[in-house]
């Protein structure tokens, strides 16, 4: 069993956003400060395969993915391969609030060997750029 866990500051916080994005997944280099990654599931390449996924989740106002953009709070993968996303969107009255999260549900139900996804749209803590990837913020100009 491999067990897979992103989660490493010197003072462990509670808040997501204090957390740090640290992945020992090589696609998952710049995580967003924001997001927690964890995988119990016996393929150990699993959960850089759903990150995949889901970073293939564009935000349609902003050209990004919105892995990048800090939307993606949480992804823990079972053993038996149920994945677990909370993510959050940019606004409550977000345009996109109905299709977004079905879309990332079938981002992350398309990579091979996941067996189920449930995907919860959370609103705390609340968006803001400081949970973009330091890539994101780079590319929309945010220092």
């Amino acid at each position: 069993m491999t067990i897979t866990e992103s989660e490493t500051t010197a003072t462990e916080p509670t808040d997501p956003i204090e957390a740090a994005g640290d992945s020992e997944t090589s696609s998952a280099t710049d995580n967003p400060p924001s997001v927690r990654l964890a995988s119990v599931a016996p393929d150990a390449t699993l959960l850089e395969r759903v990150v995949t996924g889901v970073r293939g989740v564009y935000d349609p106002e902003i050209p990004l993915n919105i892995y990048d953009l800090g939307l993606i709070y949480r992804i823990d993968i079972t053993e038996e391969a149920h994945v677990a996303i909370d993510m959050t969107l940019t606004s409550p009255m977000c345009p996109v609030a109905e299709s977004l999260p079905g879309e990332v549900e079938m981002a992350a139900r398309g990579v091979d060997g996941v067996a189920e996804v449930v995907v919860e749209l959370v609103w705390d803590p609340p968006w803001g750029p400081e949970v973009m990837s330091e890539a994101a913020r780079l590319e929309l100009g945010i220092f």
